[in-house]
């Protein structure tokens, strides 16, 4: 196996370890397909691809959670099928050059949401009921909030799953597994609809990202198997270390 399909493995294996294990896979398998030589914007898309089997396992795995907000289901799946398809159509007009010089801040504001997160979700979910205090206004701005996440998941795979659970804490949720199961079956939705605008458009690089598939779908099973022997603290630091070092690499090629 050549060195290039060798490390896109080892990425995509340890992207799917941390997804499992921390979340922040994209930090890892986005710049390992960069660095494979991939042009930014298939680069972008072939990570989309890759993360895609991990978001359907996922939710199947959460079913049960998942389902017992059927009520509300059909209205979030509608939304997230429709603004993920508009943020794949954004990223397909963007130009390798421009999004290059995109990338660097969309990265930052992923590695940020990554890092302060759980402070965004514990603020929100103290406050979702002053959201709520108008009725039609609240569903329709919750609707509007939902929209604008898929927007960006469908163009930036980075950081959604972040803005999902302050999304589903803004909707009242509470029950970490039943948000957990959602934000897994929005991404899917938004990843799905996604991939099959980017496989349309021709902008997926099948032999790259489906080494980088394979990779994270390994490293997400035997995280996931052996998740009690590595403290999520750890993985997380090191995500947000390892993270802000290529948001920094990216601004020096940008912009330098």
């Amino acid at each position: 196996m050549l060195v290039t399909e060798f490390l896109l493995l080892v990425a995509g294996f340890l992207g799917g370890a941390v997804n499992s294990l921390a979340g922040g896979g994209s930090f890892i398998v986005f710049p390992a397909l960069l660095f494979a030589g991939v042009p930014p914007v298939i680069a972008n898309a072939s990570n989309t691809y890759a993360a895609l089997p991990g978001y359907v396992s996922g939710t199947a795995g959460y079913w049960k959670d998942v389902v017992r907000y059927k009520d509300r289901l059909l209205v979030w799946s509608v939304v997230s099928l429709l603004f993920g398809y508009i943020g794949a159509e954004l990223l397909l007009v963007v130009s390798d050059e421009t999004f290059s010089r995109i990338v660097p801040w969309l990265m930052l504001f992923a590695i940020l949401l990554f890092a302060f997160g759980a402070r965004l979700n514990a603020f929100i979910r103290a406050h979702a009921g002053e959201m709520r205090g108008a009725k039609a206004a609240g569903a329709v701005l919750l609707l509007a909030f939902l929209a604008a996440v898929c927007v960006y998941g469908g163009f930036f795979n980075a950081g959604l799953g972040i803005l999902l659970l302050a999304f589903l804490a803004t909707a009242g949720l509470t029950d970490i597994h039943a948000m957990n199961g959602l934000k897994l079956w929005i991404s899917a939705l938004v990843a799905i609809v996604a991939v099959m605008r980017f496989a349309i458009g021709g902008s997926i690089d099948w032999y790259h990202g489906s080494i980088a598939l394979v990779g994270v779908t390994i490293g997400g099973y035997l995280a996931a198997r052996f998740a009690h022997l590595i403290p999520s603290a750890l993985i997380r630091a090191g995500v947000i270390v390892y993270g802000a070092g290529m948001t920094a690499y990216f601004f020096w090629v940008a912009y330098v």
